[in-house]
C-alpha cells in the first residue's frame, strides 16, 4: 500500500499545493542568488588625483630673469587658482632645473614646454640645412620659411632631424620634478591659416597652395615612392591623394609615440598643445591627435583666430572630447586671453567645463589682467 493512500484527499491536495509552492520559492531564491552573483560589484566613488577641473598657464622663461621675479610670477599664479605651469625654457634643461623648485614651492605642477618640429633659433639644427622641411614648390624652411621668419620646420621623416627633436625631449624628461614634457608645434606648417589671421598676411587660401604644402624633401619623396609606387611631386593633385596625406599624418604620430616611450621611461607624462579638434587639425596642419599615444592634450581653442564667438569654445571642446572617448586621454581647453573681457573669459571657462573638458589653460600667464585673474579665481 502506498503512503499517500492513507491521507484524506483534501489534505493530499493541500500538501501537493504546498510542495509546489516550496519548489517555486526555492527556484526563485536560487535564481535571485544566481543573478545577484552575476552583477558587477558596486564601485566606490572614483577618487581623482589632483583637482577635478585643472587650471594651467603657458609661460616663457629667460635665464636673465631673477629668481625673485619668478617667485612673484609663480606665486601670482598659485594665489589665483592656477594648478600647473607650462614653462618654455627654449629646451634648456639647466634653466628648467633652476625653475622647478621655485614653481614647486609655490604649489604648482611643472611641465616642460618645447617647440618640437618647428625649431627657430636652434643652433645645432642650423648646422644641417638638409634637416629642414621643403615645400611642394621647392623652398626649404632653412632659408625660405613660410609666413614668418620663425617658421623653421624640421623634416619629420629624416632620421637625423627626428633624433634631434627626440633628444631634446629626453633631456627635458630627465629634469627632476617635471610632471610632463609638453609638445608644441608637433605638426607640419599651416596648410591653411586660421581664417582670422588671413588678412594679416593678405592671403586667400581656398586650396592647398604649393608654398605652404610640406614636406617634399628627397627623403620623404623617396620613402613614399618606395611604399606606394608614385611620386608626390609628379601628382596633378597631391592634395587629394589620401595615402600621401596619411603618410605625413603617420610621420607626426611616430614622433609623438616615440616621445611617449622616452618620457614614460623617466616616469613622466607626455602632453601637447594641439589644434582645436582632430578633424580640423588634420585639415589645417596634418595633425591627428586623437590617434596618438599621449596622456593629455591642450587644444588651442582660440576663438578669435577663427572669427568665432566664445560659444565656439564649447563646440570645439565637445568635438575633441567625443573623439577621445574611451582612450584615457585628458583634454584641457586652451584659451587665448588677450582679446577677452573678464565676462568673456568667465563664459569661456564655463563653455569648456560644461562640454566635458578636464581643465583649462590660459595663454599666456603674463598677459592675464587683474580683472581676468579675479574671474579665474572665482570660477574655481
Amino acid at each position: 500500500m502506498k503512503f499517500y493512500k492513507l491521507i484524506p484527499q483534501e489534505n493530499l491536495a493541500l500538501m501537493t499545493t504546498l510542495k509546489t509552492s516550496f519548489r517555486l520559492f526555492g527556484l526563485a531564491l536560487s535564481l535571485s542568488l544566481f543573478f545577484n552573483a552575476c552583477k558587477p560589484p558596486v564601485k566606490p566613488a572614483q577618487v581623482h588625483e589632483g583637482p577635478d577641473f585643472k587650471y594651467w598657464v603657458w609661460t616663457t622663461a629667460s635665464a636673465d630673469k631673477l629668481d625673485v621675479d619668478y617667485e612673484i610670477e609663480f606665486s601670482t599664479y598659485a594665489a589665483n587658482g592656477i594648478d600647473a605651469v607650462l614653462i618654455n625654457t627654449n629646451t634648456s634643461p639647466s634653466l628648467l632645473e633652476r625653475l622647478v623648485p621655485i614653481a614647486s614651492a609655490a604649489g604648482l605642477e611643472v611641465h616642460a614646454w618645447i617647440m618640437a618640429i618647428n625649431r627657430p633659433g636652434d643652433a645645432e639644427a642650423e648646422k644641417h640645412p638638409e634637416w629642414y622641411a621643403v615645400s611642394r614648390d621647392g623652398k626649404s624652411c632653412y632659408d625660405q620659411p613660410p609666413y614668418v621668419g620663425y617658421y623653421k620646420w624640421m623634416c619629420p621623416t629624416r632620421e637625423a632631424s627626428r633624433n634631434h627633436v627626440l633628444s631634446l625631449v629626453s633631456g627635458l624628461a630627465k629634469v627632476p620634478g617635471v610632471a610632463s614634457v609638453h609638445l608644441d608645434y608637433i605638426r607640419y606648417s599651416d596648410i591653411y591659416l586660421p581664417v582670422g589671421l588671413l588678412p594679416k598676411y593678405d592671403l586667400v587660401q581656398d586650396t592647398e597652395l604649393p608654398e605652404f604644402d610640406f614636406c617634399y624633401c628627397e627623403v620623404c619623396v623617396a620613402e613614399f615612392q618606395e611604399k606606394h609606387h608614385r611620386n608626390p611631386l609628379e601628382m596633378a593633385h597631391p592634395e587629394i591623394d589620401i595615402e600621401w596625406k596619411q603618410f605625413r599624418l603617420n610621420k607626426v604620430k611616430s614622433i609623438v609615440d616615440e616621445a611617449y616611450d622616452i618620457v614614460h621611461a623617466q616616469n613622466k607624462q607626455l602632453t601637447a598643445a594641439v589644434f582645436p579638434y582632430p578633424e580640423m587639425a588634420d585639415h589645417m596642419v596634418r595633425q591627428r591627435w586623437d590617434k596618438w599615444n599621449i596622456d593629455a592634450v591642450l587644444p588651442m581653442i582660440y576663438n578669435s583666430f577663427y572669427n568665432e564667438g566664445v560659444d565656439w569654445i564649447g563646440f570645439a571642446t565637445a568635438q575633441g572630447v567625443r573623439d577621445l572617448e574611451g582612450k584615457g586621454i585628458g583634454l584641457h581647453t586652451g584659451i587665448y586671453v588677450p582679446p577677452m573681457t573678464a565676462n568673456e573669459l568667465a563664459l569661456a571657462i564655463e563653455q569648456a567645463r560644461d562640454h566635458g573638458a578636464n581643465g583649462v589653460s590660459f595663454f599666456d600667464g603674463n598677459a592675464i589682467t587683474e580683472a581676468q585673474w579675479s574671474v579665474i579665481k572665482q570660477s574655481k
